[in-house]
This record gives structure tokens, C-alpha cells and sequence, in this order.
């Protein structure tokens, strides 16, 4: 029971949040291209840069934060929606009477789903982010295809790679809980329902915001 459930939480956080995640991803990586492309114009930095920092934006910056501030919208508010109507319709409640762990089979799963799944989406949202920073500058003509790879290649810092994955973790744990205690502990009627939902985003997204400035100041200090 818990490694479907676990199997069914993984799909739905990862598989549905897959093209949502690209979506976002192709455009901040595009646009980042654009605009930085626009500002390196006339000045005496070289083109390739433009490469060189769409791949470290995107790799520490909007990958992990911005796909997990669009999941903390889809997946949190969700969460908190599911559990929030067990907890009303009492069939939590019906659950632990039958001797069911309801902390265990309702929460982990989701946890241990989240913790999986979204680490691989930052990894993709990076991926595209840096194929969307290609396709917006090459095909117009406003940078060369050697010196965009070459600024991919340029200046490359592993530990960036490290902080993503920090970030994609610390990230996914906290839109997880915050919705899922939100949701869990809900008492009254639709109203209070619609209040958690809001809650859990908002909470999140703070959090997520938080966390992120403290990571970069551990990490990069």
C-alpha cells in the first residue's frame, strides 16, 4: 500500500508537473538571453558571456526558486485541498478507527514523492532553461553558436551544482509539509478549507524565499 501510494505521488508531483516546469523554464531562459544580450550591447564584455550567465542563473538562481515557487502554487494548494477534505468528511477519522497510521500512509508518501521528484524537475528546468537561452539568441542572430557554448563551458564551478540540488531539497520539504500540515489540521467548513489552501501557498512561498536567502549566504559566504 505505501509503495503505490508513494508510485501514484510521484507521478501526479512529477510526471503532472513536467510540462508546466519546461514551460517556465524555456521562457526564463529566453528571456534572460534577451535582456542580458540587450544590456552587453556597446560595452567591452564579450558576447560569450551571455551563455556564461543564463547557465549560472539558471543553475542557482531559476531553476531551483522559480520552479519551486510554481510548485508550491500547483502542488502545495492541491496537497492541502486533498487532505483538507479528508480531514472535513472525517474520513481521516475513519481511517484511524480502522487502525490506520494516517500520518504515515496520507503524509510520507507524498513527503518521500516530493523529495524525489522534485530535484530531477530543477535538474530539467535547468536543462531547458539553458535550451531556451539557445533558441533566443542563435536562430536571431545575436549571438554564434561557438561563442554561446563557449560561454557554457566558461568559468564553470561545480559547487553551483551543489546548491542546487541543496535548494531543490530544502525546497520541495517545505512546499510539501506547509501545505500538507495546513490541510491536515483544518477544522471547519469550506471557508476554513479555502483559507488553508491560501495559506499553504503563501507560507510556502515565504519560506521558500527565506530559506533560499540563507542558503545563499551559507553556502556562498
Amino acid at each position: 500500500m505505501y509503495w503505490k501510494e508513494t508510485m501514484r505521488q510521484m507521478e501526479d508531483i512529477g510526471i503532472g508537473s513536467l510540462i508546466i516546469v519546461a514551460l517556465i523554464s524555456i521562457f526564463m531562459g529566453a528571456v534572460a538571453a534577451v535582456q542580458f544580450s540587450y544590456q552587453l550591447d556597446g560595452t567591452l564584455v564579450p558576447q560569450y558571456y551571455i551563455g556564461y550567465i543564463v547557465r549560472d542563473l539558471a543553475i542557482i538562481e531559476s531553476a531551483p526558486t522559480i520552479t519551486c515557487l510554481v510548485l508550491a502554487g500547483k502542488v502545495g494548494s492541491n496537497l492541502a485541498a486533498e487532505l483538507g477534505t479528508m480531514r472535513q468528511k472525517e474520513h481521516i477519522d475513519a481511517m484511524e478507527l480502522m487502525g490506520v497510521n494516517t500520518a504515515a500512509y496520507l503524509i510520507l508518501p507524498k513527503l518521500i514523492a516530493a523529495v524525489v521528484m522534485i530535484p530531477l524537475l530543477v535538474t530539467i528546468s535547468a536543462y531547458v532553461a539553458i535550451i531556451g537561452g539557445y533558441l533566443a539568441t542563435v536562430p536571431t542572430g545575436a549571438l554564434s553558436s561557438d561563442d554561446y557554448e563557449r560561454g557554457l563551458r566558461a568559468f564553470f564551478q561545480p559547487r553551483n551544482v551543489t546548491m542546487m540540488y541543496v535548494k531543490a531539497v530544502v525546497f520541495s520539504f517545505i512546499l510539501t509539509t506547509v501545505p500538507i500540515f495546513q490541510g491536515y489540521y483544518v477544522k471547519g467548513g469550506n471557508i476554513e478549507l479555502g483559507k488553508a489552501s491560501t495559506n499553504a501557498v503563501v507560507f510556502s512561498n515565504i519560506l521558500i524565499l527565506l530559506s533560499d536567502y540563507l542558503i545563499a549566504v551559507l553556502l556562498t559566504g
